[in-house]
């Protein structure tokens, strides 16, 4: 199921566009997930030292998009100007999450799957964004 559901079922209004936004709540989670498990796949490489930046900027895109999410999961009195920064974040974190695991990806498939994600995470929430401003 994805969060179209949800969004559908709120009896107040969204304020953003239901598929954008739907769209973007999806690659958020996902993209969590995925950096998540991309970081622990790199830990468990046997140059672990090697992945550091790799591993720094998962954990941190890991963080962002999830807290993206859940804010972006909310509906009632959000503040504009916020949730726009907070979406820029999450775009800017998943661009250099996507660079840095592109570096890595010929080497390690969790790299090159994670890179993937991240591009998508940043075209959705790029597209939301888009219709926020």
């Amino acid at each position: 199921m994805t969060s179209a559901a949800m969004i559908e079922t709120y009896p107040g209004e969204v304020e953003a566009d239901h598929q954008r936004l739907s769209s973007a709540l999806d690659a958020l989670i996902a993209c969590a997930q995925t950096c998540t498990a991309c970081a622990d796949a790199c830990l468990a490489e046997q140059q672990p030292a090697d992945l550091r930046a790799c591993i720094r900027l998962n954990l941190d895109c890991a963080d962002i998009c999830g807290a993206t999410a859940r804010v972006f999961s909310r509906h009632t009195a959000g503040d504009p100007t916020t949730v726009r920064a907070l979406l820029q974040a999450c775009v800017q974190a998943c661009r250099s999450c996507a660079e840095e695991c592109e570096r890595h990806a010929d080497h390690h498939e969790h790299c090159r799957v994670c890179a993937q994600q991240c591009r998508s995470c940043e075209e959705a929430c790029s597209a939301l964004l888009a219709t926020l401003a």
